[in-house]
């Protein structure tokens, strides 16, 4: 199978050595995106406007490949802080529509600049 890079200029620029999003086959797999301002490069200031700067990040990333945060199968999440988890579940019930994708929580110690969250996605193309 061929692997197809993504990029949007909506999206932050990659801070490392990876893509925003790969395609093979009919699956996309978007980096992980914490809650950076991808004009100015900069965090939101509070976990909630953090974890919509992430959710607004997918969409961009996706609607670039073609597709949507519907078609999400699976998200991994990673939170500085598991205080933040009932914030984090009310934001993904504005964001998605039942059936939710796949999901994984898992609390770290610390996230690249300092971010409260990041979220990877696996997505349907």
């Amino acid at each position: 199978m061929t692997k197809q890079t993504i990029y949007t200029s909506e999206a932050p620029d990659p801070i490392g050595a990876y893509s925003q999003g790969v395609i093979t086959g009919n699956i996309l797999f978007v980096s992980g995106q914490i809650g950076l301002d991808p004009t100015k490069m900069e965090l939101r200031d509070s976990f909630s406007s953090q974890a919509k700067q992430v959710f607004s990040n997918l969409s961009a990333i996706l609607d670039e490949a073609g597709t949507n945060l519907e078609e999400i199968l699976k998200l991994t999440v990673f939170l500085t802080d598991l205080d933040n988890f009932s914030v984090l579940n009310e934001i993904m019930i504005e964001m998605f529509q039942k059936p939710f994708p796949a999901r994984s929580v898992v609390e770290t110690s610390r996230l690249p600049k300092d971010a409260l969250l990041e979220i990877e996605a696996i997505a349907k193309v």
